[in-house]
């Protein structure tokens, strides 16, 4: 399968030709192996499955934005997964994605490129609770992937959630679980998408997230 293909499935979703969206990822390949030497962005064992470990997987989440979503916030961002592709396949848009990372080193890179592919990206180099939520705007939707479970992402999301913000969220096999034990502490209402690559895996769209009221 050529690298074209990761992204023709999802073309419906992308703002721009499957072939310009597939060339950004590959030049943010490239800079994600450079900055690897130095910094690990991600596990030496998907370094050579960046199609569909990182991209493939990152770009499914547009498939559950809407047309109207304007502020996109990561939470988490890391190797800028899934971020930095969502950004790319919405590069013309009217939309802004702003992401959250604590690590210096990370946040270089994820700011390095942003720059170069010239993304509507704003990075923040602290931890959530760091952030007033004021500097960041309300979000239409909060991502998150492979950062924690999801009660603490509940915690962690909760500061920033409008009324109207749905979170998506990439989550594992473990995610039954996860949302039972977040529900002992936050009322919120979940939609399941099985994950396009991983079978393991799913999408969550998280509306109405609220702590629970001690009965």
């Amino acid at each position: 399968m050529s690298n074209t293909q990761y992204v023709s499935a999802y073309a419906a979703a992308l703002s721009r030709p499957v072939e310009v969206v597939a060339r950004d990822l590959e030049s943010y390949a490239n800079l994600l192996r450079k900055w690897q030497k130095v910094q690990n962005l991600v596990s030496r064992e998907t370094l050579n499955e960046l199609w569909t470990r990182h991209f493939a997987d990152s770009l499914q989440a547009l498939t559950v934005l809407e047309e109207s979503d304007r502020l996109v916030m990561d939470i988490g961002s890391g190797g800028g997964f899934p971020a930095l592709p969502m950004a790319i396949g919405s590069k013309g848009m009217d939309r802004k994605f702003v992401l959250v990372e604590p690590t210096s080193r990370k946040v270089s890179f994820l700011r390095a490129v942003a720059r170069e592919l010239s993304l509507n990206v704003q990075v923040f180099g602290n931890r959530t609770d760091e952030i007033d939520s004021r500097e960041t705007g309300v979000p239409d939707v909060i991502t998150s992937r492979a950062l924690a479970a999801l009660p603490q992402l509940c915690d962690w999301m909760h500061p920033f959630f409008g009324e109207n913000t749905r979170a998506v969220l990439h989550k594992g096999r473990e995610h039954v679980e996860e949302i039972k034990l977040a529900r002992t502490h936050w009322d919120f209402d979940v939609l399941t998408k099985g994950s396009d690559t991983d079978p393991g895996g799913v999408i969550l769209t998280i509306t109405g997230l609220k702590p629970r009221l001690a009965s």
